[in-house]
């Protein structure tokens, strides 16, 4: 058994709409094939020994040890093994996720296996651990998981979102607001476009820099916090030894020390009383500092105090890291028993975190005189950590409804103060529930950054939602997070309705970023060049601040590749469904195809619109699986579908009478006269007429006019320039040419159609077979080639995908050859040399089309063979 193809899928895809984030397995079974593990003796016995936490697996038994039973007693494929042992590592490795399916590959022996991922890294790694451990358990051979685990658990931590971050994002996702992660830390754009608003960590955007600096110089923050009468500890910053005896000598012990640009804790030492101790923790603060604040030790707990948007919302009581002696166990022993807490584990996996040893431990422990091996006295509580961060196992007490008002309201005094928008107050009192003043506590930091996991997770007390304020003060009232979304899927006319949608769009006066097969444009500025119809080109536009509308075109690749750049759109459309790259990735049929691009359907947002082509069967199908509304469209006013829609109360849109009409309730809309609208060639390009139908749909449901529909439809000229690769045609004096992107036996049958009503005394056609495509389809395109054209020019694309030249020209000739044997045919296998062969060689009232590979350059070449065309004709 070995992975042939490993995927990772970002978004709604081919495999789950609702699990967006899985991993893609396919296997090659080889020994393994048809073997269940009943057939193994002790598999089930050795893999619940392995991993014990997969008796509690439901499986499709429902219920905890389902899974067990099915292994145990009725016998499961390898494979599925493999995918629950995935799950079962990434859990243990502290990412629970959850979903698996498996599912027969279409070649026998072979096998995909689907499972769901928090970390991407973590999603793969645990793909090729898996493998490994199943192989093992096969074989009956040893397997230590343990560094599989360990390995997860750095992974976790190194990607994974932050507890404040993630409670953060979560919030916003509760509310339907999206995001996306634009760097590996905690830097997260939430909503989209103009509407997007940004965090990092618990700064926003909102978040003053003046105010981080001011946080981050705690000398300032002091005296600021001084002059606005709020309690401080008196202390002084020093560069030396000398300044620190100084300073000592004024203050008395006991004393702190700290970085002057420190946070979370770190370089800081408390309660020292000796001058040995001083200048331990002195040197432990230069290591962060070249300027130490050395300060007053208040007596009393350590408490943070959380202010957002200029409002108290939480308190938490912190303890650092402690033990408590029972007068039998060592100090290490006590370690342990505290780090068995099942709520402990590694980093911010769990509420709480492991305690660890460290220089802080170990100078503590030597201040007392003590090692790992001591045994302290019962009820001795011994103080493992000199500040009181959850991130080294400190343990903290929610205490929000225990707060004195006048420290309430000095928490908000001191935030607007500083000016933070999200502002952390550590103070220290015998108290909270006494005014700081009379308690005679005192504030001692301030954190621009401040942690929230303290209040979402205490280790007692009432958790807080502190992310709730967060969102309310970034998107208040009925601020939006998300722009307007089309998406547009199908065979053919994809790019073509894209522009056209985008081209009606930025008519209404929007800023329109959308994606195509030849870029992405942002405000019709070019941006990237290439095929962008993939998950990366969506999520390039809808990070964009200045798009406030996204029309997106999303292709079979991107989808079956890594899914979806989103996980919900307000408008998706799928054109039509037909044979093209049939055998590539595994979809070999129709039906496979079209549940490919239902994936756009299916990820309309409830209150949204599919529209479908009622006109094919597929499209109309994918009608039954969507969870928003739908209006469809046709070629044919009296298509039944459509009138059964229609009197249901559906919308629909259709070609009647020589006009696009809208159909709503028993009212019919005309929109305008096709021989009008320039995109579908005076009424012959029938194609394009669908194409303007779904566009005509997809602005009538944006709540476009009608009158604002018809003017962009008339608007949008086809050119070489607007739309670059579709039925680009260009006018010569005795000839003409058009250029087309159509690399398919569907998009060869429309331009067929089209050249039935162009008079033409020879019709010429550049043709080129694909490598990645089956013997049979290759050959049809041979076939049409020989019924569209009088004389046929074969080419060859630069990516050859596999194949020779000689053997795809060969299949294109036979296909030729099985329409009409006598059919003039000539081989030129570089394009530009026989597009330049084709023109030169034009004769009196012939049509040549040129079906492209390089459009660009096929239309440069074209054009600059035109200006001397005409100079001669100039000439003469």
């Amino acid at each position: 058994m070995k992975i042939a193809e490993i995927r990772i899928m970002r978004g709604p895809n081919y495999w789950s709409v609702k699990h967006p984030k899985i991993v893609v397995l396919k296997l090659d079974m080889e020994e393994h094939a048809g073997v269940l593990t009943t057939q193994i003796p002790e598999f089930g016995t050795r893999l619940l020994k392995m991993f014990p936490g997969m008796a509690e697996h439901r499986s499709t038994e429902g219920h905890e040890g389902g899974y067990m039973k099915r292994v145990q007693e009725i016998g499961v494929p390898l494979s599925n093994v493999l995918e629950h042992v995935a799950l079962e590592l990434q859990t243990l490795g502290g990412m629970n996720s959850g979903f698996g399916r498996n599912y027969h590959a279409p070649q026998p022996g072979f096998e995909y296996v689907v499972f769901s991922y928090q970390e991407e890294k973590a999603g793969e790694y645990a793909a090729h651990a898996a493998l490994r451990a199943v192989l093992a358990l096969a074989k009956n051979e040893p397997y230590d998981i343990s560094p599989d685990i360990e390995k997860l658990h750095e992974i976790r931590e190194d990607e994974h979102l932050g507890p404040s971050t993630y409670s953060i994002v979560s919030e916003a996702v509760a509310r339907g607001i999206p995001y996306i992660r634009l760097n590996k830390n905690s830097l997260i754009q939430l909503g989209y476009g103009v509407n997007q608003k940004r965090i990092q960590a618990t700064m926003t955007c909102r978040t003053a820099s003046f105010a981080v600096e001011i946080a981050g110089d705690k000398n300032a923050t002091k005296e600021m916090l001084y002059e606005a009468g709020v309690p401080v500890p008196k202390g002084d910053i020093v560069y030396d030894l000398a300044e620190l005896k100084q300073a000592v000598k004024d203050l008395g012990y006991p004393i702190v020390t700290k970085p002057l640009d420190g946070n979370h804790g770190k370089g800081a030492g408390i309660n020292i009383k000796t001058w040995e101790e001083a200048v331990t923790g002195f040197e432990m603060a230069r290591k962060y500092s070249d300027a130490v604040i050395v300060e007053q030790f208040i007596e009393g707990f350590d408490f943070r105090l959380l202010v957002v948007n200029k409002k108290f919302v939480a308190a938490a009581k912190r303890t650092p890291a402690m033990v408590v002696g029972d007068g039998t166990s060592t100090v290490q022993q006590l370690i342990d028993k505290v780090n068995s807490d099942p709520r402990r584990g590694v980093g911010h996996e769990k509420v709480l975190t492991k305690i660890t040893l460290d220089n802080d431990t170990n100078g503590i422990l030597v201040k007392k005189g003590y090692t790992l091996e001591t045994v302290p006295a019962a009820g001795e509580e011994l103080y493992l950590k000199s500040t009181a961060n959850l991130s080294t196992g400190g343990t903290a007490t929610d205490v929000t409804d225990l707060i004195d008002p006048y420290n309430v309201l000095m928490a908000e005094r001191i935030a607007g103060t500083i000016g933070l928008d999200i502002c952390g107050i550590d103070v220290v009192t015998s108290d909270i529930a006494i005014p700081l003043q009379e308690a005679r506590g005192a504030v001692i930091e301030v954190n621009a950054a401040p942690g929230f996991r303290m209040h979402t997770s205490p280790t007692d007390g009432l958790p807080r939602n502190v992310a709730e304020p967060v969102i309310d003060m970034l998107f208040p009232g009925q601020c939006p997070s998300r722009i307007p979304i089309i998406a547009i899927t199908g065979t053919n006319g994809k790019t073509t309705t894209t522009r056209l949608i985008a081209h009606m769009v930025k008519s209404k006066g929007y800023q329109v970023g959308f994606t195509t097969t030849d870029g992405i444009y942002i405000q019709d500025k070019l941006l990237e060049k290439g095929d962008t119809t993939g998950s990366k080109s969506a999520e390039f536009v809808l990070r964009d601040p200045t798009v406030n509308f996204a029309v997106l075109e999303c292709a079979r690749g991107g989808m079956l590749r890594s899914g979806l750049g989103f996980e919900q759109c307000d408008i998706g459309i799928v054109t039509n469904v037909a044979e093209d790259h049939m055998g590539l990735r595994d979809i070999y049929t129709l039906e496979d195809m079209a549940r490919v691009k239902a994936v756009v359907p299916k990820s309309v947002s409830k209150n949204g619109y599919a529209i479908l082509n009622a006109d094919d069967d597929n499209v109309f199908a994918m009608a039954t699986d969507v969870e928003s509304k739908v209006a469809f469209f046709s070629m044919d006013e009296n298509n039944p579908r459509i009138l059964k829609h229609v009197a249901q109360g559906g919308l629909a849109a259709v070609f009647e009478n020589g006009f696009i009409s809208i159909f709503k309730n028993t009212y019919k809309i005309r929109v305008d006269r096709v021989a009008d609208i320039p995109l579908t060639f005076g009424g012959r390009a029938r194609f394009n007429i669908e194409n303007v139908l779904a566009a005509t749909l997809a602005g009538y449901i944006s709540q476009f006019e009608i009158s604002e529909i018809k003017t962009a439809l008339r608007t949008f000229l086809p050119s070489a320039s607007k739309t670059p690769g579709r039925m680009n045609l260009f006018k010569f004096p005795t000839f003409e040419v058009l250029v087309d992107y159509a690399h398919n036996p569907a998009g060869m049958k429309g331009i067929a159609e089209f050249l039935q009503n162009v008079d033409a005394r020879k019709h010429v056609g550049v043709v080129a077979g694909v490598g990645d495509r089956r013997d049979e389809d290759i050959f049809e395109l041979g076939k049409l080639a020989a019924k569209m054209f009088d004389e046929v020019i074969i080419r060859t694309d630069k990516d050859l995908r596999g194949r020779s030249a000689d053997e795809i020209n060969n299949i294109v000739i036979e296909g030729i050859m099985h329409v009409d044997p006598a059919k003039p045919v000539k081989v030129i296998q570089q394009e530009m040399i026989a597009i330049a062969y084709a023109l030169e060689h034009a004769e009196k009232n012939s049509f040549i089309t040129i079906f492209s590979e390089d459009i660009p350059e096929a239309i440069k070449l074209i054009e600059n063979f035109k200006v001397i065309q005409d100079r001669r004709v100039m000439l003469d």
